[in-house]
């Protein structure tokens, strides 16, 4: 059951450095504005790069509204990923920093 934080919630966890944010958006849609600092990998690539992510931190997940990333923490946690969460509301509800 993939667990879900508060858009609030992760800007204070990757701020502090305790989690990684994994946008899942296409390209386009990342260059376009995402979370300072988070790592641009692709729900259609997610599997092949997995090593990527970090499996001794928390990974929280996002991408436009939070259906992709729902996925991609499910996909996460199928592969052996504990501390994943997905971000509600993706980010249609961030109100944080915009990197582009």
């Amino acid at each position: 059951m993939v667990r879900h934080l508060s858009s609030e919630r992760v800007a204070s966890l990757a701020r502090s450095g305790q989690a990684v944010v994994v946008d899942v958006r296409e390209s386009s849609e990342y260059h376009s504005g995402h979370i300072p600092r988070a790592k641009h990998i692709s729900l259609g690539q997610l599997l092949h790069r997995l090593k990527e992510v970090p499996k001794d931190k928390t990974v929280v997940v996002v991408c436009r509204s939070g259906s992709r990333s729902g996925r991609a923490a499910e996909l996460l946690m199928e592969a052996g990923f504990r501390n994943v969460y997905n971000m509600i509301g993706g980010m249609q509800n961030w109100a944080g920093p915009v990197e582009s």
